[in-house]
């Protein structure tokens, strides 16, 4: 029986899990947890690594192993191989007007240009808006920066036993995927190019950069001689591990929420609504993403002294459209619509429907809410759904995936409890073993279908619409 590791590097935490190359079984998991921020030292999730790991058994038995990480943070290098500063994560908006100016500079049709340059417009998440910022506020470190990688590249680059002292040599062995590249603002999905003249207008030069892997490439071994699959960005990852294909939209609920569809062709919105992202397996992974989901539920989870599974008694013994409270979840700014500094609100309060159940109830709502915002822009693309499915963490949620159902006005598959994004790396990884994706039994699901209640979503946009 050949072993293959599946590793999901997230904002949260890091999960390792060990599976059967053949079928696809679990054999052994680990797990540890990361910082709180939107910037932290990559070392942790290194640390956290080698934890999840052990926890998991250790990787001497392992045949080949993939890395699916959260997706645009920016890992900057020196000569040496060395962390340059922090890494900036996905969901720091200080670069927020770093990706204004990026647009603006590219004239009045900015947002148009940047769609088809590279499917997406410029947001404070790209890495490219990020290595702006590191230029205009530290332009020490800027030129101190000799790579620029991604988290999930990093990693992989550490389980091939590179780190700080490996030199230019070793910075050359830094490797990655095409759904990671896409949200880097300066890699084309459609030509899959790098576009060097991004990095000059951001970082004020080119440094060097992961190669970028095909779909079943491998190069590199860990020292055990394991070897190193491309890895994936989290959101790919997850595309992986739930069998989604074309035709479907993943509705992944974590730290963040992302509505993504496997598309045949690459997209291009000059909205800056959809993030034309490429997958891990050749095809394209239009992507829509808002900044507040699951944390919203701990917040009102901790205002109401309750645990998540008492929020979500309280919230499914309201009703529908929680008496008429409508909860903005802008907690950290938004992405979806891109409003970096907003702020959430509570509407509709009155002495009657001021209560725990629907407080719970509008938030969950407000989450399912601002999801189908992303399944609109998506939509508006012309892209079909044949299928939505939900995972993530939240997905667990009987009143979440009521909501879903309800707000989306659509039937809403949810696999059984996995770590999917874990999962799909795995899959990865036995795919390069083999040479090809291996067929693995799907997961069981079950399928929630809600009446559709639209006067929630209308209800939720106009008071949306205030913190515009």
């Amino acid at each position: 029986m050949a072993l293959v590791a599946g590793v999901d590097s997230s904002t949260q935490s890091c999960k390792v899990v060990i599976r059967d190359s053949a079928t696809g079984a679990l054999i052994r998991s680990g797990t540890a947890r990361h910082a709180d921020g939107t910037e932290i030292d990559p070392e942790v999730w290194w640390r956290a690594l080698q934890e999840a790991v052990d926890a998991a058994g250790g990787l001497n038995d392992v045949e080949a192993v993939a890395v699916s990480g959260q997706q645009h943070g920016m890992v900057c290098l020196d000569e040496d191989g060395a962390v340059v500063r922090p890494a900036l994560l996905w969901n720091d908006v200080r670069s927020a007007a770093a990706a204004e100016k990026m647009v603006a500079d590219a004239g009045p049709d900015g947002a148009r240009y940047w769609a088809g340059e590279t499917g997406t417009v410029p947001v404070a998440s790209l890495t490219a808006a990020k290595l702006r910022w590191l230029a205009e506020n530290e332009p020490e470190n800027a030129a101190r920066t000799a790579a620029v990688c991604l988290p999930h590249d990093w990693l992989s680059w550490r389980l091939a036993g590179f780190g700080p002292g490996s030199g230019r040599a070793g910075l050359q062995a830094l490797r990655t995927d095409r759904s990671d590249a896409s949200g880097t603002g300066y890699w084309s999905p459609a030509t899959g190019e790098y576009l060097p003249a991004v990095l000059e207008e951001t970082l004020g030069h080119v440094p060097l950069l992961p190669r970028v892997l095909g779909p079943l490439e491998a190069d590199q071994r860990t020292p055990s001689g394991a070897v190193i699959a491309p890895g994936t960005g989290d959101n790919a990852g997850a595309a992986l591990g739930v069998g989604a294909g074309v035709g479907d939209v993943v509705v992944s609920v974590g730290t963040s929420g992302t509505v993504f569809a496997v598309t045949q062709d690459p997209s291009a919105d000059a909205t800056g609504l959809v993030a034309g992202f490429a997958d891990a397996t050749g095809h394209f992974l239009p992507l829509a993403c808002t900044l507040n989901a699951s944390r919203v539920l701990d917040a009102t989870a901790a205002l109401l002294s309750a645990d998540l599974s008492e929020l979500t008694r309280l919230a499914l013994a309201a009703s529908d459209g929680a008496g008429g409270l409508s909860l903005v979840p802008y907690f950290e700014g938004e992405r979806t619509p891109n409003l970096p500094e907003a702020t959430g609100s509570l509407h509709g309060m009155t002495l009657a429907n001021f209560t725990p159940e629907n407080l719970a109830r509008a938030a969950v709502e407000g989450i399912a809410c601002s999801l189908a915002d992303g399944l609109q822009a998506l939509q508006d693309l012309g892209i079909e759904v044949q299928r939505v499915i939900l995972v993530g963490g939240a997905a667990r949620s009987e009143a979440l995936q009521h909501a879903v159902s309800a707000v989306f006005g659509l039937p809403v598959s949810v696999p059984a409890p996995g770590e999917y994004v874990a999962d799909g790396a795995a899959q990865q990884a036995a795919a390069v073993l083999a040479g090809a994706w291996p067929e693995w039994t799907a997961a069981s699901e079950s399928v929630v279908k809600a009446a559709p209640a639209p006067q929630i979503l209308a209800r939720y946009r106009q008071a949306a619409a205030t913190a515009r």
